[in-house]
C-alpha cells in the first residue's frame, strides 16, 4: 500500500533509539523528511548517520533537546521547521516500588511523558489547523490502560498522555488534521532490553530465557513474545498517513492481545 507520504515532513521526539528510531526509519522509507531527537548529541549524530545508511537517499536531521528541561524544549520549538506530522514518542520508563517513588519522580515523569507532547502539540497544531491537514500521534502504552503495580508513575503518565490526545482530537473537528494514540504492548525497545539484561544478570539467567520468563507471566499475551519496535512503527506510519483519514481521536491497540477487554 502506498501511504502517500512522500515529501512530507515529520518530527519524532525521543527517536535516537528504540521505538522512536524505528518510527523514523519507517517514515523515511516512505519518503518522509524526518527530524529525530535525542538528549545526547553524540548518540543523536550516530542515529542520524545510521538512518541515512539504512535508508539511502533519506532526508534526516537531528535536534538535540532534553524534554526534562522546559528551556531546551522551548529552544527546540524555536528551531523546529514546519512539519506535517508530529510523533510524540519520548518517555521515561522504569520499575520502581510505589513507596520509593518520590514527588520528584512523579514530576519528572509528567514533565517528560506528558508535558513533552503538550508543549510540542501547542507549537505545531495551530499551523496544522491553518493548513487544513496534518497528523499528531502519541505513542502510549497498555500500561496506561492497565496500570502496573510496579510502575504506577509510568502507567499514570501514559494514561494522561491518552487523555491529552483524546482532548486535542476534538480541536480538529471538520478539518484534515487528526490526533490519535497508539497503545503499545510489551515491546523489546532499547530501554526494555536494558532492564531485561539487568534482571537476567541478577538471576544468573540468559537474556533469552529471561525474555521468555517475563512474557510467560503475562497470561493474556496472544503473541506470547515481545513486540518488535518495527511493529509499533508500522502502525504509527499508517496513522500518520493520508490513508488513515477517517481515524481520529482513537487509541489504537498494538498490544499483542495483552489487554483483555474488547474496546
Amino acid at each position: 500500500m502506498d501511504l502517500q507520504l512522500r515529501g512530507k515532513k515529520a518530527f519524532i521526539s525521543g527517536s535516537s533509539q528504540g521505538i522512536g528510531y524505528a518510527i523514523a526509519k519507517a517514515l523515511a522509507k516512505e519518503g518522509v523528511d524526518v527530524a529525530i531527537n535525542g538528549r545526547d548529541a553524540v548518540k543523536l549524530s550516530a542515529a542520524v548517520e545510521s538512518l541515512r545508511e539504512k535508508v539511502p537517499g533519506a532526508s534526516v536531521a537531528g535536534l538535540v533537546a532534553d524534554f526534562a528541561d522546559p528551556d531546551q524544549v522551548a529552544q527546540l520549538c524555536a528551531e523546529l521547521a514546519d512539519v506535517d506530522m508530529l510523533i510524540n514518542n519520548v518517555g521515561l520508563f522504569e520499575l520502581k516500588s510505589f513507596d520509593l517513588i518520590s514527588d520528584e519522580d512523579w514530576w519528572s515523569y509528567f514533565e517528560v511523558n506528558v508535558l513533552s507532547g503538550v508543549r510540542l502539540a501547542r507549537h505545531v497544531i495551530p499551523t496544522l489547523l491553518e493548513r487544513g491537514w496534518g497528523r499528531v500521534v502519541f505513542v502510549s502504552s497498555e500500561s496506561g490502560v492497565n496500570i502496573p503495580a510496579e510502575m504506577i508513575h509510568y502507567g499514570t503518565s501514559k494514561a494522561a498522555m491518552l487523555a491529552v490526545g483524546n482532548g486535542l482530537a476534538k480541536l480538529t473537528r471538520g478539518t484534515g488534521v487528526t490526533v490519535n494514540s497508539v497503545i503499545g504492548g510489551p515491546t523489546y525497545s532499547d530501554g526494555v532490553a536494558q532492564t531485561v539484561g539487568e534482571l537476567a544478570h541478577q538471576s544468573a539467567a540468559s537474556v533469552a530465557d529471561m525474555k521468555k520468563a517475563i512474557i510467560a507471566t503475562n497470561q493474556t499475551s496472544l503473541l506470547e513474545r515481545f513486540i518488535e519496535p518495527s511493529e509499533i512503527a508500522n502502525m504509527v506510519a499508517f496513522l500518520a498517513s493520508p490513508v488513515a483519514s477517517a481515524t481520529n481521536g482513537s487509541a489504537v491497540r498494538v498490544d499483542g492481545g495483552v489487554l483483555t477487554h474488547m474496546f
